[in-house]
């Protein structure tokens, strides 16, 4: 006799588990403790077997039936429908541990911790980013199923959005997890490189500088009454000093600064371009840095932020340009601008020194090997020269 749904809601847990049995190996499993189970008994090879289906009335009498019909016909093609179960569920796991989310995640952890060649923390950050974004259409599919239409529609999404440059990002970030699932053997291909072209350019961006010497005169001198965060306003002070990237300056570490030897080496980790980077300090910068001696005790970075643990924030040098009313006149970023203009001007310098000074990457590769040592003496005397010609610049307008 066949199970109805009025048996199965009627039925009372007892003493002891018992079974109510439908027809062709199905039954209801009463536990001691009210719950209801279906389980599928059959025999395979000669030997008895049994799988469960799910509970009740999650899984209703009508689907227990239908699962049991789809078991049936693995039998009639000589399957065992449980060794099939955990077929599925290897293979789900195996599709779990190869999608791209979990891949883009390892391999972002492997780089974070890749020794010499470990990622900052604000590039960590970044590709988390990128991953966020990447997610909702990419993270659960395996990176082996990933092909080049797929990409390019998710892709072209953000770029209709206006956002080109963080579609160049996102093609060349997925390009970097799937050359890593290549190389673990989770990937064949890498449909990435090859979307380049599909692509619209983003919009070259362009920081606001300031290159007339009479107004960078006058910015110089409303830096030094600006009176904000400690941090800030040292950072404020010493990026026209420095000219390197404003991420690489509020990134400063104590660790990295040689006050003796008047040399700042930023590791390559921390860089753009990916290679150690080394920026002489002038009498100028020195004192800066000196003003900021107390917070060694406290913290591994120079210019931290608030909270000692980390350094000052993106937007802390900006926000203070803004409020001195330079907004969309002068960035954090257009003091590199600022600098390579007036130096290249002056004519007093090797053009190459300069680029070099900027850490700027040559596009001749021989080159590049040979500018990593070159010109250093005359970077040094360059930085000085540069860092008398603000205080000088900063003088001619003082009343």
């Amino acid at each position: 006799m066949t199970l109805t749904v009025k048996a199965i809601e009627s039925a009372r847990s007892g003493p002891k588990n018992w079974k109510l049995a439908d027809e062709k190996g199905l039954y209801l499993l009463i536990a001691t403790t009210g719950s209801k189970r279906w389980h599928l008994k059959y025999r395979f090879n000669g030997k008895e077997k049994k799988i469960s289906l799910g509970p009740y009335p999650e899984v209703s009498l009508k689907a227990a039936r239908a699962k049991r019909a789809d078991a049936r016909v693995m039998l009639a093609d000589g399957k065992d429908p449980s060794q099939q179960r955990q077929a599925r569920k290897m293979e789900a796991k195996l599709a779990s541990a190869s999608s791209f989310a979990t891949v883009a995640r390892e391999f972002i952890a492997k780089r974070a911790s890749d020794g010499d060649n470990a990622i900052s923390d604000s590039t960590k950050v970044k590709t988390e980013w990128l991953l966020s974004l990447l997610e909702p259409k990419l993270g659960k599919i395996p990176v082996a199923e990933i092909k080049a239409p797929i990409l390019l529609s998710v892709l072209q999404e953000v770029q209709k959005s206006g956002r080109r440059e963080t579609a160049r990002r996102l093609r060349s970030f997925c390009g970097r997890v799937l050359d890593y699932a290549i190389a673990t053997g989770r990937a064949e291909n890498n449909p990435a490189p090859a979307l380049r072209r599909a692509l619209f350019t983003p919009t070259v961006r362009h920081h606001p500088a300031i290159i007339d010497r009479a107004a960078l005169g006058e910015l110089l001198r409303a830096i030094d009454r600006y009176t904000g965060h400690t941090s800030t306003n040292a950072a404020l002070r010493i990026s026209p000093h420095l000219f390197q990237r404003p991420g690489e300056i509020r990134a400063m570490k104590w660790a990295d600064v040689n006050m003796e030897g008047a040399v700042w080496t930023i590791p390559a980790g921390e860089t753009k371009m990916r290679r150690e980077h080394r920026v002489p300090l002038t009498r100028q910068t020195i004192a800066i840095i000196h003003t900021m001696q107390d917070v060694a005790q406290y913290s591994e970075y120079i210019f931290p932020s608030f909270n000692p643990k980390k350094p000052l924030s993106e937007n802390a040098v900006n926000g203070a340009l803004k409020r001195l009313g330079y907004a969309g006149v002068m960035t954090a970023h257009g003091f590199r601008t600022t600098a390579s203009s007036l130096l290249n001007e002056s004519n007093q310098w090797n053009p190459d020194a300069i680029e070099r000074s900027l850490a700027h990457q040559d596009s001749n590769a021989v080159r590049a090997v040979y500018n990593r040592t070159a010109y250093w003496d005359e970077r040094v005397e360059m930085m000085q020269w540069w860092s008398d010609e603000l205080d000088s610049l900063k003088q001619l307008g003082a009343t």
